[in-house]
C-alpha cells in the first residue's frame, strides 16, 4: 500500500455503472456521505470518457464491466481498454474500481503502480462501510490492490503471456501456428507456456506424467486468475 498523507475531501466525484440500480444505489450513498460534493453519472465507457474530459472530476468510482454505447453488451474488455486510456491520459485522478470482476486488473498491474493518483479496489459483495473505506483511501493517494486474487502471490501478466493466451485459446492456434505468428521458434513457445504455467502454478512436467490435458488446465487456471476472460 503506497500512501500519501494528504487527505482531502472531493469536489467533484464521477460515478460509472452500466447496472442502473447498482449505479443509483452507490449515487444515494455517495450523496449522503458527501452532502456537499457534485456527483455525476455515466453507464457508458464512450458517456464517461466524455464526462472525464468536461467535467474533470477528482474521484472517479468505476464498475470494468460496462458497455462501449448504449445498446451495445456490457463487457470486461470494454471497461480495461477504458481504464487503460483514463490512467494513461488522467495520471493525477484517484480512481476506485467497484466490481465483481476485479482479478482481471492483474493485466494491468504495471499501469497501476505506476499511476500518480490514490487507486483502490473493492468487490460489489462487498459492505457499504468497506466501499467507503476504499474511497477514503483512494483520496488519499494510497495505491490498494492487494484483492486482486493473484496479486497476492506476485503473479503479473507479460506481453508474452497476453499473445499466447489470445492466440492458443481465442483462435485455437497450436504451437507451430503461434511461433510464426509472433515471429518466434517453436522451443520459444514452449518456454513462454513453461513460465506462465510456472507463475500459475501448475506442474507441467507431474501433469504430463499423470496424462492430463496441460492446455485445458492452463486455460482454467489463467481464466480463475483473470489473464483471460
Amino acid at each position: 500500500m503506497n500512501q500519501n498523507l494528504s487527505e482531502k475531501l472531493p469536489r467533484k466525484i464521477l460515478l460509472i455503472d452500466n447496472h442502473e440500480l447498482c449505479l443509483y444505489g452507490i449515487f444515494n450513498i455517495l450523496s449522503s456521505t458527501y452532502p456537499n460534493v457534485e456527483i455525476i453519472t455515466a453507464k457508458t465507457a464512450e458517456n464517461a470518457l466524455n464526462q472525464i474530459s468536461t467535467f474533470k472530476p477528482d474521484l472517479l468510482i468505476m464498475d470494468i464491466y460496462i458497455s462501449h454505447q448504449s445498446g451495445r453488451n456490457a463487457n470486461v474488455e470494454t471497461g480495461m481498454q477504458m481504464l487503460k486510456q483514463i490512467v494513461q491520459h488522467y495520471p493525477q485522478l484517484n480512481i476506485v474500481i467497484q466490481s465483481a470482476h476485479i482479478k482481471t486488473l492483474v493485466r494491468m498491474k504495471y499501469e497501476i503502480d505506476s499511476h500518480c493518483g490514490g487507486f483502490t479496489v473493492v468487490d460489489k459483495s462487498e459492505t457499504v462501510e468497506e466501499m467507503l473505506t476504499r474511497i477514503r483511501w483512494a483520496l488519499q493517494g494510497i495505491t490498494h490492490i492487494k484483492d486482486i486474487p493473484c496479486i497476492n502471490f506476485g503473479l503479473q501478466e507479460k506481453p508474452e503471456w497476453s499473445r499466447l493466451l489470445s492466440l492458443a485459446y481465442q483462435e485455437g492456434l497450436q504451437d507451430k501456428a503461434i511461433a510464426q505468428h509472433i515471429s518466434v521458434s517453436e522451443r520459444m513457445v514452449r518456454h513462454y507456456w513453461f513460465n506462465l504455467q510456472e507463475a500459475l502454478g501448475i506442474d507441467s512436467e507431474q501433469l504430463k506424467h499423470q496424462g492430463k490435458n496441460l492446455r485445458i488446465i492452463t486455460r482454467n487456471r489463467a481464466t480463475e486468475v483473470g489473464l483471460i476472460d
